[in-house]
């Protein structure tokens, strides 16, 4: 099977079914990425181990803090103490809570980490000033885009007078 197909297959399954938890496993929520395909997890009681990507969902699947996924333990681990077997989007976590199987200590997380998402997918726009028949200055800059990866640098009067008196 080429890399390609097997991708496709993958995303199909994660995206496409919604799987509740068996008792063996567990829902919990990632942490930390420390590497080589490990992920620190949090269970909703609060313990945190570590858990590893099954090579079906490497290169394939990304996982990110917050997000929630379903593990099944694993008994001779001493380090890693259980394997991914369903990474869980925001879809399956609703379907979760509505069926009662999403446990109570990451209720307000899940519905935090959806707005954040969606608040971060829907930037608001400033509000455009209202013309009323003058065009703006040009030196007011006020209603340009903002880019947030930029750091900002303020520069006041004072300091502009005092470098051009030097």
């Amino acid at each position: 099977m080429s890399q390609a197909t097997k991708r496709k297959h993958v995303v199909k399954e994660v995206l496409g079914e919604h799987m509740v938890p068996s008792d063996q496993q567990q829902i919990v929520r990632v942490l930390r990425t420390p590497g080589n395909n490990l992920h620190e997890v949090e269970t909703a009681q609060g313990q945190r181990f570590l858990v590893s990507m099954p090579s079906k969902y490497r290169k394939n699947i990304w996982i990110k803090r917050g997000d929630f996924v379903i593990v099944d333990p694993i008994e001779e681990g001493e380090k890693v103490k259980a394997e991914i077997s369903f990474v869980l989007c925001k879809d399956h976590v609703r379907s979760l809570q509505k069926d009662g199987h999403w446990p109570e200590a990451f209720s307000q997380v899940a519905e935090k980490h959806n707005n954040n998402r969606n608040r971060q997918t829907q930037p608001e726009l400033p509000a455009e000033p209202q013309s009323s028949g003058e065009e703006s200055s040009s030196e007011d800059d006020s209603d340009l885009f903002v880019n947030t990866n930029r750091r900002q640098y303020h520069e006041s009067e004072e300091e502009s007078e005092e470098e051009e008196a030097a």
